[in-house]
C-alpha cells in the first residue's frame, strides 16, 4: 500500500447522487468514456466551475491531435512518475491502454530508452523529463535534439501536455486524492 492509497482525501469526493445536474452529466461523460468517475473529478466536484472548466481544458489535450492521444497519456504517465503520483500514473496508464498504447508501452515508460518505442517518442520523453526540471532547461541544444523529430504543432502540443502533468500531480498528491479504482479489464 502507498502513501497516497493509505490515508483519506484531505477533501470532500462527491458521488453523483451529491452534484449538480451540470456535474452529473459530466460523471455521466466521464463513466462512459473511461468506465469510472475519476476521484480528482470527484474532489473538483467540489468547485463545479473549476471541474467543468479542467474537463474542458483536458478534452482537446488529451485527445487524438497532432499527437496520437495514447502517446500523450504516456508521457503524462512519465511525468507522473518522476512526480511519484501513483493517482496520475494509474490513471494515465490505464487511459493509455485505452487509446491504443500496447501493453509492452505502457510497461516501460520508466525506461523509455529501451522500450517498444521509435527514436521519436524516446525524443518526446527525453524532452518531458527536461521540462521536469525547469522550462530553463530547455536549451538551444534541446530544442534542436526535439525539432529533428517533432514539428511546431507536435511540440506545442507536447510541451502543455508535459507542462500540464506537473501540476495535476502536485494536486492529487497535496490533496492526498486516493487512487480511482480502475474497471476491470478483460
Amino acid at each position: 500500500m502507498t502513501i497516497e492509497s493509505a490515508i483519506e482525501s484531505r477533501v470532500p469526493l462527491a458521488e453523483r447522487a451529491q452534484v449538480s445536474h451540470e456535474i452529473g452529466i459530466l460523471y455521466d461523460r466521464l463513466e462512459a468514456e473511461r468506465g469510472c468517475v475519476p476521484n480528482m473529478f470527484k474532489a473538483l466536484a467540489n468547485v463545479p466551475a473549476l471541474a467543468l472548466g479542467i474537463a474542458g481544458f483536458l478534452k482537446p489535450l488529451m485527445s487524438e491531435g497532432a499527437l496520437p492521444a495514447w502517446y500523450k497519456e504516456l508521457i503524462a504517465t512519465r511525468v507522473a512518475s518522476l512526480n511519484q503520483c501513483e493517482y496520475c500514473i494509474s490513471s494515465h496508464r490505464y487511459l493509455a491502454g485505452l487509446r491504443g498504447a500496447t501493453p509492452e508501452q505502457v510497461a516501460s515508460y520508466d525506461s523509455f530508452e529501451t522500450g517498444p518505442y521509435t527514436e521519436k517518442e524516446k525524443a518526446g520523453f527525453r524532452y518531458a523529463a527536461l521540462l521536469h526540471e525547469s522550462g530553463h532547461a530547455i536549451d538551444e541544444a534541446a530544442f534542436a535534439a526535439l525539432s529533428r523529430y517533432f514539428d511546431s504543432k507536435e511540440i506545442i502540443e507536447l510541451t502543455f501536455v508535459a507542462a500540464a502533468f506537473e501540476m495535476f500531480p502536485r494536486f492529487n498528491s497535496a490533496l492526498h486524492i486516493p487512487v480511482t479504482p480502475l474497471p476491470d479489464s478483460d
